[in-house]
């Protein structure tokens, strides 16, 4: 290997000197300086090059940001609501924030018109669990597994040094890149509140942001860790008024002692890890009334028939992250096994150390997934086979079920009057698209994220025509790149660039 990146990354943390001495100290100074320049390269390139000009400059988006009523006119719309439908030509009336309407023909005089020819127009994608401060640690376990790698590495290692700043930039950068793939709601598990002010400092990235997001106050490491009681402050200050992007649950094991935390909180439980080995302790909460509607339930790999017959009963929901589970070694994705119980999932990206986060991703997984089972089944001569996923029964996994999930199917979801207008429009006219014969199986089987032209969350352009609103790029990468750059050094993980 190139003796640039001689001290890189074998999985295994620590043995590169962290005090600055000996030549694998060196090579990795010389691998996070070749870094640091990568990103202060990226940062000037005409990639970001007057982006805020051009931007500032735009009359259209100007008078998007500046007017109550927007109407977005003549796309393809997939409501997502059977009761509104779909329409191969239609417009959406934004209000003070709200849908107000949905229909083809409308007028409003005094409206800022967005053009959304050859644009499909969709509820933006929820994503129900991801780690987002590890957003400054992207693909840094690229071939890792759940066991031992990532608890040892993601978990233990270099989490446990993260400091406030980091966290910040963590978040900041997740949420951002949630918001440019089509993703305008979210659930935080994030598992580094090793401090108030560690937490603090990821809620005002978040705030900042713009997105939506369930934040599910989580663990963290250290004598100053003040979980899970501090959800208490956070429910009672910063998460104290509904009318706000950013709502509280309170990240749980399947603990007692932390589910009757939630319960004083009125907050939902986000539980992380529930699968075929901790199931007893799910029936150890039926049996003391602890459970609630609106829980959530992450990954659920393996379970018997009677604890997923609990999870429904009790008004839980589902969140699988299909393709994480399937390389990291979580177990078979139970997206059959749940659609068997009567429960349609949603779906989440888990952790972009391993994977993307995109939207995209997620449901081209789940949706060959469970094809490849069934169609297996039927070669293998089974009987009363379950029907087949469809295209537009993924992308409800993405965006209803999403919402379910997350206790906002009053606000999001569908695009349905009087919800709030979180709305994303996808780029048709492209050549890994057009032409344009199935709207629905575009979405899912052929898009990616350099489809997401523009995305509304509370009727706020956030992504404008591919590029983020008021976002400065060059900045954000610049304290990703430091952030990453402390969190490497202070942990000594190894990291392999090449590898």
């Amino acid at each position: 290997m190139n003796d640039q990146f001689s001290c890189v990354n074998s999985i295994a943390a620590g043995s590169c000197a962290a005090d600055g001495s000996g030549e694998e100290a060196s090579s990795r100074r010389e691998f996070l300086r070749l870094s640091a320049s990568l990103v202060g390269a990226t940062a000037a390139a005409p990639v970001f090059s007057g982006i805020a000009q051009a931007q500032g400059d735009d009359a259209e988006l100007a008078r998007v940001l500046g007017e109550r009523r927007i109407l977005i006119k003549g796309g393809v719309v997939l409501s997502l609501d059977r009761q509104i439908g779909d329409f191969a030509q239609a417009d959406v009336l934004v209000e003070d924030g709200k849908i107000r309407e949905v229909r083809p023909g409308l007028a409003a005089a005094d409206a800022a018109v967005v053009d959304a020819t050859n644009r499909i127009v969709i509820p933006g994608f929820v994503d129900t669990h991801h780690h987002f401060y590890q957003g400054i640690l992207r693909n840094i376990l690229s071939n890792g597994l759940l066991n031992p790698d990532y608890q040892r590495d993601i978990a233990g290692t270099l989490t446990a040094v993260y400091q406030p700043d980091d966290v910040y930039a963590g978040e900041l950068v997740t949420a951002l890149g949630m918001i440019d793939h089509g993703t305008t709601t979210a659930v935080d598990t994030s598992q580094v509140q090793h401090t108030p002010e560690h937490t603090d400092a990821g809620i005002r990235a978040l705030q900042e942001s713009g997105l939506r997001v369930v934040y599910a106050f989580s663990r963290g490491t250290g004598p100053a860790a003040q979980y899970p009681q501090d959800v208490m402050r956070l429910a009672s200050t910063t998460f104290s008024s509904k009318d706000q992007l950013l709502t509280l649950a309170l990240g749980a094991t399947l603990d007692e002692g932390i589910f009757r935390v939630a319960r004083e909180a009125g907050v939902p439980t986000v539980s992380h890890g529930v699968n075929n080995n901790t199931e007893p302790a799910l029936f150890t909460l039926d049996r003391a009334g602890l459970l609630r509607p609106g829980d959530e339930y992450i990954h659920c790999n393996h379970m018997s028939d009677a604890a997923w017959k609990l999870i429904k009963d009790s008004g839980g929901h589902v969140s699988l992250a299909v393709p994480i589970e399937m390389a990291m070694g979580h177990g078979l994705p139970p997206i059959q096994d749940a659609l068997d119980h009567g429960m349609r999932p949603s779906l989440s990206s888990d952790v972009d150390v391993t994977m993307a986060q995109d939207p995209f991703t997620l449901m081209r997984a789940a949706f060959t997934l469970q094809r490849l089972g069934v169609l297996q089944r039927a070669r293998a001569g089974a009987q009363n086979l379950p029907g087949l996923l469809t295209c537009r029964d993924v992308l409800e996994f993405a965006t209803v079920e999403g919402a379910r999930c997350t206790g906002l199917e009053r606000k999001v979801g569908t695009l349905t009057p009087s919800k709030d207008a979180d709305i994303v429009l996808l780029k048709a006219d492209r050549l890994n698209v057009w032409p344009l014969n199935n709207a629905p199986g575009a979405v899912v089987n052929l898009m990616n994220p350099s489809n997401v032209d523009t995305v509304f969350i509370a009727g706020r352009a956030r992504k404008w025509r591919g590029n983020l609103v008021g976002v400065d790029v060059p900045r954000v990468l610049r304290l990703v790149a430091e952030a990453r750059d402390g969190v490497v050094r202070r942990s000594g993980f190894r990291v392999d660039l090449l590898g």
